[in-house]
């Protein structure tokens, strides 16, 4: 196969002139490639040659005129932006590696040497930019014949690949799941075989191919690979608990886990946020932990939405995911999410409607699809009347907050006013009229109009013996 096309322009000519210049030949190799065998696009180039690839580098940023460049000369490689491309280059080397640790002792080496430390054979994969070979490719371990195949394969023996480099394995189960590839047998059980050695690698690296599988056409695949192999249950056991079905009396329950799965494949089809697919995967966390047998009635798990927003900080802190908003907002979510089934299955009240849009906020449209993502029954029937129910709901939804704009409440009684006007300073009582005033907004008894407002937190205030002064 010859790949031409995909290294034309004044780049790789730039980088092929500058390799002879310097008496050495160097190579497009990796992701680049593949993506262009399999026809995707990459945005990412790697270079590597048969000699300094830093001193390769600033030559070839020179002659384009890039003015900014990053060199990591403890790792042999450097980096630039050049016309919207990532690229990055290497002096090709081979590795070796102590049984405790995943950083490997690096040598100067060959392109045989650097094509055998990469993971995968469809990452193994060079162009030649040397101009008597140009565009042909450099495949020695037949990574062609596995992307026609749909297979991830590692170059030599995976027992070795994975115990070298634990993160391999994860990289392994995130490309097939990103390609919709199949893990080759010997692999997947070298995977299996050496699960714990994942425990040696940092809670950073882990989470970062994680959410890159999250993150995936259709992620259960990835999830149910790590499950199958051992791997989630060493750094996210929460959700292996969620699987598997208990029966007492001829009453069972749903197997939780392969229904999380579903609603975050459900969420994936409607939404690439990743926050939002964070709450699919925590959603019903808790279940294990709150589940509980009523006889006659069958399974319960009461207020597994509330601690399983509980839990959410813990996991976060364990995967080293960001504590900010947007952990916040999956918390949110995990604790809200039930409650617009509720209202699906009671007449809709403009009070319930304003105290979902008051707690929801600016996440409501993401609640709603995280809540129309849960419905996962195969009654065909159910699944109509409850979608059917959903879109009573949203309607109100939309009804109530354009007449009474809660979604970014604003309390129209503010307590610099509520201290003015009954001349006090800040004290309990303050607090006391502004939540009289919003629950008085959210039943319908006021609108959220500053006059109304006005006039109620006046009849409030005489309750609890609080006069105007002037």
């Amino acid at each position: 196969m010859n790949l031409k096309s995909h290294i034309q322009g004044r780049l790789f000519d730039v980088i092929s002139s500058s390799a002879h210049e310097l008496g050495t030949k160097a190579f497009v190799i990796g992701g680049y490639v593949r993506d262009a065998v399999m026809g995707r696009e990459c945005m990412d180039i790697d270079v590597v040659s048969e000699y300094s690839g830093v001193a390769l580098a600033e030559k070839v940023a020179q002659s384009l005129g890039v003015k900014k460049i990053s060199v990591f000369k403890n790792f042999g490689t450097a980096h630039f932006r050049f016309e919207g491309y990532d690229v990055e280059f290497v002096g090709a080397r081979k590795e070796s590696y102590r049984r405790g640790s995943r950083k490997p002792i690096v040598e100067d080496g060959t392109l045989e040497d650097d094509q055998n430390r990469r993971d995968f054979t469809i990452n193994a994969l060079a162009i030649s930019l040397e101009k008597n070979h140009w565009g042909e490719v450099v495949d020695p371990f037949d990574g062609l014949k596995d992307i026609e195949a749909g297979v991830i394969r590692t170059p030599l023996d995976p027992a070795e690949t994975y115990s070298d480099d634990p993160l391999r394995m994860m990289r392994a189960i995130r490309f097939a799941t990103q390609l919709g590839f199949e893990i080759e047998k010997e692999s997947f059980a070298a995977i299996a075989a050496l699960a714990e050695r994942l425990r040696i690698l940092s809670a950073e690296r882990i989470s970062d191919e994680l959410n890159k599988i999250i993150l995936s056409p259709t992620p259960s695949l990835g999830f149910k690979l790590l499950e199958q192999s051992g791997l989630l249950i060493q750094f996210f056991p929460e959700m292996v608990a969620l699987k598997g079905v208990e029966k007492r009396d001829g009453m069972a329950h749903k197997d939780n886990f392969y229904h999380t799965l579903e609603v975050l494949d459900n969420v994936a089809e409607k939404s690439d946020n990743l926050w939002l697919r964070w709450a699919a995967i925590l959603h019903d966390i808790a279940k294990p932990a709150t589940k509980r047998f009523e006889a006659g009635h069958g399974w319960t798990f009461h207020g597994h939405e509330d601690k399983g927003s509980r839990m959410v900080p813990k996991i976060f802190a364990r995967l080293k995911l960001p504590l900010d908003h947007q952990m916040k907002f999956v918390q949110k979510l995990v604790l809200l999410h039930l409650r617009p089934i509720v209202l699906t299955k009671e007449e809709i009240s403009d009070s319930a409607v304003r105290r979902l849009l008051f707690e929801a906020g600016d996440d409501i449209d993401a609640l709603m699809i995280l809540c129309r993502a849960d419905i996962t029954s195969k009654n065909e029937k159910r699944v109509k009347r409850y979608l059917a129910n959903y879109e009573v709901v949203i309607q109100k939804l939309i009804e109530v907050e354009e007449k009474d704009s809660i979604r970014n409440f604003q309390p129209p009684i503010s307590g610099e006013l509520i201290m003015k006007t009954f001349g006090i300073k800040p004290s309990r009582e303050i607090g006391i009229i502004k939540n009289a005033i919003k629950e008085a907004i959210l039943e319908g008894e006021i609108q959220n109009d500053y006059d109304q407002a006005y006039k109620y937190m006046i009849e409030r205030a005489k309750e609890i013996g609080l006069v105007e002064v002037g």
